[in-house]
């Protein structure tokens, strides 16, 4: 029975989930080092249109990038649900501003989809998957393809 359960674990996998908009986005929460709120945004000169500029955390300079701007919507300012989710791609520190933080789920991997080849306009390939929940569609972001080689470049000289 011990053996049945630790199988069922390791099926699981868990997410933090966000919204941008009206829809809903998940991303493994092994890649999510923190999620903080809102602070002074330094803005850099000539930076990539998508990334609103840097922080100091704690002694730590890290580049904000505004995923709202990234998946080509309109920006809206920032309220008191907007978050900055702190990530790790590719051995880089990133801050990605999401309009707010649902919640941490565990779905079964049964339950995700690979991603149709058009979802919701987003560029499929930033796409891992599409989780399917009781009542709604989670889409699963690919952080590691979310910036291309030329960007993190870009990113690594701020």
């Amino acid at each position: 029975m011990a053996e049945s359960i630790k199988k069922q674990d390791a099926e699981l996998q868990q997410l933090v989930t966000f919204s941008i908009g009206d829809e809903e986005f998940g991303v493994d929460i092994l890649k999510v080092q923190e999620i903080i709120r809102t602070m002074e945004i330094t803005k850099v000169p000539r930076a990539p249109e998508f990334v609103e500029g840097v922080i100091n955390l704690r002694g730590k300079v890290i580049p904000i990038i505004d995923l709202r701007m990234r998946f080509g919507l309109t920006t809206r300012e920032h309220d008191k649900h907007t978050r900055i989710i702190v990530i790790e791609i590719n051995n880089m520190i990133v801050g990605f501003v999401v309009d707010s933080v649902s919640e941490v789920l565990r779905i079964p991997a049964s339950t995700i989809e690979p991603p149709p080849p058009v979802v919701s306009g987003l560029e499929s390939e930033y796409i891992s998957g599409v989780g399917k929940l009781e009542d709604r569609l989670l889409i699963l972001l690919d952080l590691d393809r979310l910036l291309s080689g030329e960007e993190r470049n870009a990113l690594v000289q701020i």
